[in-house]
């Protein structure tokens, strides 16, 4: 298979090794993203993270004097993903899994962990399922998952958000975008706060055209509306939509991926003001050293500000590496696995005071979600809004949540 050093552009399919050093042992991570179409930005962003963190943790050193690679494929498909996991494992020898933007590819892929005892670390994909229900033993997990943001998300409208009572929902229809709306609704009636749902609506990923949709949330007028879709979707409606007057005639939520900077910029000053969102990182929060100094390190490398996928990878490499640190090598994954659960790692989104951790039991990460609002910030070109106006829930509040696992079971099945 054909291969090349270091790069930041990658052509689907093609395998790339980033940080291969001669005449040094190497552990080969072998990752797979989304590199083309609307989800494209993710995978780019994240290679370019993975870069920076591998750069940090080779020049820290590892037992031994090993060096850490990570070959990336795009990912394509569920199916294609399985063939290319398998062949890491038994072609090239990989000791990690790592990566995927798409919760539904995530989910294939854990199979495949789980057979051949792989640990895999999914950097991107925020689908519930995988540290609930859908849990095995070698998936960890660097970026927060959906419950945690729409049980913020629950708190926030609550308590921030007066006088609503009409509530409409609109996601793309796999799991990802389905385990939203529950776990806001599950979110919302153990808080105790009373709604009335007025229309739910299950576009396809990378839907073309959300006009039906958009008129049929406009006839529906809910008090809040709530979006799932991420990355190139969520520009496409926002796009969409705003010709509609569809942000004045409601509140807009968007909590898990509608902050994300790949769409600030995209929208540049079309970008609606005081809609509410959120993320997995973000550029302009926490104002801490260290979040400063990734978000420079990424734009030094790259020519452009990341959006939140790239913070997940950087992460889920220096995950990895401190867990190499302590079990001595590479090759024990039940080993890994035990120095992986409970370990603390400080992210660059992690608040003063707060350092994020790894779940022992659902092998989560544990972080403190905020949510803010758009507003006029030309500090981060091409975006000409931001997030601003934070609002910040304790890592504690939102997970675990051993009920909510429970229910969520029940509902789906394992």
């Amino acid at each position: 298979m054909k291969r090349k050093l270091i790069s930041l552009f990658i052509i689907a399919a093609i395998l790339i090794p980033l940080g291969v050093v001669q005449g040094a042992e190497t552990i080969k991570i072998g990752a797979l993203y989304t590199m083309t179409g609307r989800g494209g930005q993710y995978g780019k962003d994240s290679e370019v993270a993975i870069k920076i963190a591998l750069d940090e943790v080779n020049a820290k050193g590892l037992p031994g004097g090993a060096k850490l690679d990570v070959i990336i494929t795009d990912d394509k498909n569920p199916q294609y993903a399985v063939s290319v996991a398998k062949r890491y494992i038994t072609d090239e020898k990989c000791k990690f899994l790592f990566g995927i933007i798409s919760t539904a590819i995530g989910l294939a892929v854990t199979e495949v962990s789980k057979e051949y005892k792989i640990v895999f670390v999914g950097t991107d994909h925020a689908g519930t399922d995988l540290t609930a229900n859908k849990f095995q033993k070698y998936y960890f997990r660097s970026a927060n998952n959906t419950f945690q943001s729409m049980m913020a998300g629950a708190y926030y409208l609550k308590d921030d958000v007066k006088g609503w009572k009409k509530i409409a929902y609109i996601g793309p229809d796999y799991a990802y975008g389905r385990d939203q709306w529950m776990e806001l609704k599950w979110g919302l009636d153990k808080l105790g706060v009373k709604y009335e749902v007025v229309g739910e609506y299950w576009p396809k990923l990378y839907e073309p055209d959300y006009t039906s949709y958009i008129t049929a949330i406009m006839k529906a007028a809910p008090d809040i509306l709530v979006n799932g879709m991420w990355g190139g979707d969520t520009v496409a409606f926002i796009k969409q939509a705003k010709p509609y007057g569809l942000f004045s005639k409601m509140k807009y939520f968007h909590v898990d991926a509608g902050g994300n900077y790949e769409a600030l910029a995209a929208l540049g000053a079309d970008m609606p003001a005081g809609l509410i969102m959120s993320a997995r990182h973000h550029n302009n929060w926490p104002e801490t050293a260290a979040n400063k100094t990734y978000v420079q390190k990424f734009y030094k490398a790259a020519g452009r500000y990341p959006s939140y996928a790239a913070e997940g990878a950087y992460v889920g490499v220096h995950m990895i590496a401190e867990a190499i640190r302590k079990v001595g090598n590479a090759n024990d994954s039940d080993a890994l696995v035990k120095a992986m659960e409970g370990m603390k790692i400080q992210c660059p989104e992690d608040p003063q005071g707060f350092t994020s951790y790894i779940d022992p039991k659902t092998h989560q990460i544990v972080q403190i979600q905020a949510i803010g609002t758009t507003v006029k910030n030309d500090k981060f070109p091409p975006a000409k809004y931001m997030l601003g106006n934070f609002k910040t829930y304790p890592a504690e509040k939102l997970w675990p949540n051993f009920e909510y696992i429970e229910y969520m079971t029940k509902i789906k099945g394992k």
